[in-house]
């Protein structure tokens, strides 16, 4: 066993990155949340802060906080440029060598106004640092004696060194520089470091250039892993996808790609309602068998024909209304950051229903596609339709009506929110008898605010419903496709799978549909997606998304436990096929990993691994020995346990 253990660790460790330095996790937005010291994370928080007069306010980077910055990586440096109310930054963040990092930072000003100062800042995580300190300079402050809103006073200097539980951050400048720590809510302290104070003039150009060195413990403690095959949750059918086809010249080639070389359990296609009945009072069914149908609709309903012939259930969600549905001038609406929030006509809900309805029949009659589900997209936030929660649930009971009457066995999704975090947008609909009996599952999208707690509200919606829950869009970032770079790094790859990873063992959804597996937000790089070159080719995203939709089919949740939390697994079985699979997502360092609970019939079993180097790369068998399985796990890495009896 012990000898079977060591090699397989062998091969794993080349998986792992050659560059055995400092690896830097920088944010397209700009922040840096910590640096990887041979896989584990030396963790914290910078950001880039304009404080008004009295601290009245702060402004600081974040996600979706600034409009399109700009992510650029070369080698070892990863550069962001972005903007603070008219106040420029661009940062550069080289990797010298292991845990020691360069960071060049430029603020220009394109307007003069009064500030409280402009800043550089540090989150100190009180995890690491409560009972630390911080010493600027010669003076040291004990950061358990700071209370929240304290601002200990301005400090002179050129090395600040952060000392915390098994942790250490030592940033050199320079130059002196002016520096005070303040006490906000999550932190055990923000440090911020001055670049421009009481007033800002056009013009102006503040530099500051240091070195970050990070050292601390290496938490390589074995990761044991207990599955209890005997408590099967909720079916996963697998992976899914969105085919919102945007693009007609890089579209094709990247579905074809994905459609040859995934197993694809799920689709969801765009229904274009705007271009399928833009005049009111027309047929467009009638339309449509004379020849009038307009080639992007035909395109949208040939696309869920094609997912339809592989057997897959097939979402069918509208984002543009046509004008006559709208309530008052199109024109009025304006959107902000994506969000249009049309407002439907309470006028025209039947001829709404009808619109719809006819498409969906249409689809049926002349595609053979019957779909699965019907939705506004992200209604409730108004993408492109704004709906509140009761006229959503009032939505559901009249569409679902029309679709019955008319011989449809689609249903609805309850929700298809933006969001996890707006779970009390399905309460309505979830509570009313008449709306469950059109629903056909519960849906969510996983952009943001995916803790634990309102994971596990999603799922037990869904079950107190007796209906699958769908993650309908899959991803990290809404605004990614802004600094579309960012989709070839390894940390994206990484935040994305252990998001999955997490949903699919607490929230046990039926399927993810990855947005997308088009051209948008693309999990394949090369001619021509988003300008890159060379060949097409496959991301550590696409090999991270085969090796999750590589689970067998008709596998159920399985409930387990593991030991480190910076370890994130999901476990499915069949015990009718005798099928078991073990997706681990490792986050720190190279560890041994125990698994136990298998059944003792096992003997052999498969190893898939995918990093920064390797794409779902076969590795040698494992040997199972009365259902417990040891093998090593390299940093920062994905592996998939993948067993059948015999």
């Amino acid at each position: 066993m012990k000898a079977i253990g060591n090699l397989l660790f062998a091969v794993l460790c080349l998986l792992v990155p050659s560059f055995a330095g400092a690896q830097t996790e920088v944010m397209a937005w700009g922040n840096m949340t910590g640096v990887r010291v041979d896989g584990e994370l030396m963790e914290f928080e910078s950001s880039l802060r304009v404080a008004e007069r009295g601290w009245s306010s702060v402004e600081a980077t974040g996600k979706e906080r600034q409009f399109r910055p700009l992510y650029i990586r070369d080698g070892q440096k990863q550069t962001v440029k972005t903007a603070i109310d008219r106040i420029r930054f661009e940062q550069t963040v080289n990797d010298l060598s292991k845990g020691n990092v360069a960071v060049s930072l430029t603020m220009i000003s394109d307007t003069s106004k009064a500030v409280e100062g402009v800043y550089f800042a540090l989150d100190i995580p009180a995890k690491r640092y409560d009972n630390g300190s911080v010493r600027i300079g010669s003076s040291e402050t004990a950061l358990a004696i700071l209370t929240e809103g304290d601002k200990v006073k301005k400090l002179s200097g050129n090395r600040i060194i952060i000392e915390g539980t098994g942790r250490k951050l030592q940033l050199d400048f320079a130059s002196s520089v002016t520096a005070f720590l303040r006490k906000e809510a999550g932190n055990a302290a923000t440090l911020y470091i001055q670049l421009a104070s009481a007033s800002v003039r056009k013009g102006q150009t503040e530099r500051l250039n240091f070195t970050l060195q990070t050292t601390g413990e290496i938490n390589n403690r074995p990761a044991t892993i207990a599955i209890h095959t005997d408590k099967p949750g909720r079916l996963f059918a697998g992976l899914g996808g969105n085919f919102r086809l945007q693009n007609p010249q890089v579209d094709p080639k990247i579905i074809d790609y994905c459609l040859d070389n995934l197993r694809v359990a799920w689709g969801r296609v765009e229904l274009p309602w705007r271009i399928w009945q833009p005049e009111e009072n027309s047929d467009p069914i009638a339309d449509a068998r004379a020849g009038r149908l307009d080639e992007r609709v035909t395109n949208a309903m040939k696309m869920a024909q094609r997912l339809a012939a592989k057997g897959m259930p097939v979402i069918v969600s509208a984002w543009f209304p046509p004008a006559w549905a709208i309530e008052g001038d199109p024109a009025s609406y304006v959107r902000h950051g994506g969000v249009q929030a049309f407002r439907l006509d309470a006028d025209k809900q039947q001829q709404i229903y009808k619109s719809l309805t006819d498409y969906l029949v249409y689809l049926k009659e002349e595609y053979g596609v019957e779909a699965t589900a019907y939705s506004f997209n992200e209604s409730d936030l108004g993408i492109d339709v704004l709906h509140t929660p009761q006229e959503h649930a009032a939505f559901i009971k009249g569409l679902g009506a029309e679709m019955a009457a008319r011989g449809l066995a689609t249903k609805m999704l309850l929700g298809d929110n933006s969001d996890a975090t707006t779970y009390d947008f399905i309460l309505p609909g979830m509570n009313d008898p008449e709306a469950q009996k059109y629903i056909a599952a519960v849906s969510f999208h996983s952009w943001r605010g995916c803790d634990d707690e309102t994971l596990r509200k999603w799922g037990d919606a869904a079950r107190r419903l007796n209906v699958p829950l769908i993650v309908g869009e899959g991803s990290t970032d809404a605004a990614a496709h802004t600094y579309p770079m960012i989709f070839a790094e390894s940390t994206f790859a990484l935040y994305e799978i252990n998001l999955y990873i997490r949903i699919c063992a607490i929230s046990q959804p039926v399927s993810i549909l990855q947005w997308q597996l088009t051209s948008d937000y693309s999990i394949l790089w090369g001619d021509g997606v988003y300008g890159s070159t060379g060949a097409l080719r496959p991301t550590q995203r696409f090999w991270n998304l085969k090796q999750l939709a590589s689970t067998p089919e008709g596998s159920f949740s399985l409930p387990f436990d593991c030991n480190q939390e910076d370890v994130n697994c999901a476990a499915f079985g069949n015990k009718a096929r005798g099928e078991y699979t073990l997706h681990v997502v490792n986050n720190g360092a190279a560890r041994e990993a125990v698994v136990t609970g298998l059944p003792p019939t096992l003997s052999r079993i498969k190893v898939y691994g995918t990093d920064s180097n390797a794409g779902m790369k076969e590795l040698p068998d494992v040997k199972a020995e009365n259902g417990t399985v040891r093998l090593n796990l390299p940093a920062m890495s994905f592996v998939s346990l993948m067993a059948a009896e015999k």
